[in-house]
């Protein structure tokens, strides 16, 4: 198996910078809530320090996720079926991968995530263990339409979006981010094979459980959070004083989301991209949510992205939930 060359799709201007990326930082630096979409944690260092995360004692959804991909991949062979192309949105390391990719018996791979090096090593790490698998990684923010490699057209398609990652975004938000990953994995499909999607997302628990998983005690959240700063410094031409930010997370119970800030210890003032910026002691930047959804609301929220729920699996704590979702067909009434 060859690894295709990843597609790189990436606004750049003349000197290199990332056009979004300093959009997106300038624009939420300057709102009254300052905030940083927690997409820009993910450069190299960022994605090795949410790898590490999910080796830690207190984060229990990866456990738990694992344990639901290991239980039931013949549940999830029989629901599927095999043959269909495996589009994992956001793919990381792809670690859990494996777990589903060696149930379904898939005809491709097709890993896509916006840290380029990060994906180009996961791909050809994963084609060592499958080398029979052909896998071709696409470089490019998920979060929109994104256009499939040549190679998977008219083949029938199986998105895969692991971690509860739908949980970092706002409803309108996930619901967007729902109906472009339904429009990616349609283009392309054959007529008579709607686009499969197994996702999945965490359940409502309590905050003893919560906090810890978003603060654990060896501080490799924090460092993840505060890395956001570092690289806004090296990128983005800021002297942002890291060591004057401190982490948290709060649990904000009437919207079931644990929240991550970085909070300013004492007032500050710096500068990025050569805009001015000031802070006072307790001003935060918010950086991260983590939606956590019952079952109603899990479905309420697929149906909204055009996604039709068709079954469920939990783990055996009933901590996480993986749902399996079929594209809607187009109603002109209700």
């Amino acid at each position: 198996m060859t690894v295709q060359q990843a597609l790189r799709i990436v606004d750049e201007d003349e000197e290199g910078i990332d056009n979004a990326f300093r959009r997106d930082v300038l624009r939420g630096l300057s709102e009254p809530q300052k905030a940083v979409p927690a997409r820009w944690f993910y450069d190299e260092r960022g994605s090795e320090l949410f790898e590490e995360i999910t080796r830690l004692p207190e984060y229990y959804p990866t456990r738990a996720e694992k344990e639901i991909l290991r239980a039931h991949g013949s549940d999830f062979r029989r629901s599927i079926g095999a043959g269909r192309a495996v589009v994992e949105f956001g793919s990381g390391s792809s670690a859990k991968t494996p777990l589903l990719l060696q149930a379904i018996e898939p005809a491709a791979y097709v890993p896509i995530d916006i840290s380029g090096d990060f994906l180009r090593a996961s791909a050809r790490r994963l084609a060592e263990k499958l080398p029979d698998l052909p896998i071709h990684p696409v470089e490019a923010d998920f979060t929109q339409p994104v256009t499939m490699p040549a190679e998977i057209e008219g083949v029938a398609r199986l998105g895969f979006f692991p971690g509860s990652t739908i949980g970092n975004m706002v409803p309108r938000t996930a619901v967007d981010l729902l109906r472009d990953m339904r429009e990616t994995l349609e283009r392309g499909s054959p007529d008579g094979h709607p686009p499969l999607l197994l996702i999945g997302m965490d359940r409502i628990k309590s905050r003893k459980i919560l906090i810890p998983a978003y603060d654990d005690a060896k501080g490799v959240t924090a460092a993840f959070n505060l890395n956001l700063l570092t690289r806004i410094n090296r990128e983005l031409a800021g002297d942002m004083p890291v060591d004057a930010f401190r982490h948290r997370a709060i649990w904000n119970d009437d919207i079931a989301r644990i929240e991550m800030h970085l909070e300013a210890q004492h007032d500050i003032s710096f500068t990025v991209a050569g805009r001015a910026f000031t802070m006072q002691a307790g001003e935060t930047i918010h950086t991260e949510n983590s939606h956590k959804y019952g079952r109603r609301s899990a479905a309420a929220l697929l149906l909204a992205g055009g996604w039709t729920p068709v079954d469920r699996w939990n783990d055996h704590e009933s901590q996480f939930m993986v749902i399996l979702a079929e594209a809607s067909p187009l109603r002109s009434a209700p």
